[in-house]
């Protein structure tokens, strides 16, 4: 089996092309994704596979729009541990990954260790998110907060070379 660094270097234009259109449209038919990158359906198929196989399609998912469930507010915290050692990274990981909230964390290089992104119902509901929940993580010692005004661009697909 390959490593993704193999498997990314022998990337051709017609895996880049599977690619970007399986971004807009996970659920596109074999067919279909065949039709329009010129292949037929068996190969199509190999290469999507191969690359399911290799771990550069991690899978596949519904896109929902928080409004519709609810989540409609979107924050961004910053968070600052007392002290940095591999114990205490890994305790904050196994904790933050408990909070359904928290959509995405990064332990980030700069003046605070780690940027959360969550969703949540209501301004009401984020006093209970901060004070009750990332600011009881292990280590966590200081927070600063965004509320997002406006969405402009939310996207998880990545810009691939033609």
């Amino acid at each position: 089996m390959r490593t993704q660094k193999e498997s990314i270097r022998s990337f051709d234009k017609l895996d880049r092309h599977i690619l970007r259109l399986l971004q807009e449209d996970g659920r596109m038919s074999m067919k279909e994704l065949g039709e329009q990158v010129g292949l037929s359906i068996t190969p199509c198929i190999e290469r999507v596979k191969r690359m399911e196989r290799d771990g550069v399609i991690e899978g596949y998912y519904a896109r929902i729009n928080p409004a519709a469930v609810g989540a409609k507010l979107l924050v961004f915290v910053e968070i600052t541990l007392n002290h940095k050692s591999a114990s205490a990274f890994e305790q904050f990981r196994r904790e933050v990954l408990r909070i359904p909230e928290v959509q995405e964390c990064h332990l980030v290089s700069g003046d605070f260790d780690y940027l959360i992104k969550a969703r949540i119902h209501e301004m009401s509901q984020y006093r209970t998110l901060l004070g009750d929940m990332l600011l009881k993580l292990p280590g966590a010692v200081q927070s600063k907060s965004y509320v997002v005004m406006e969405e402009i661009k939310e996207t998880l697909a990545l810009a691939l070379a033609p």
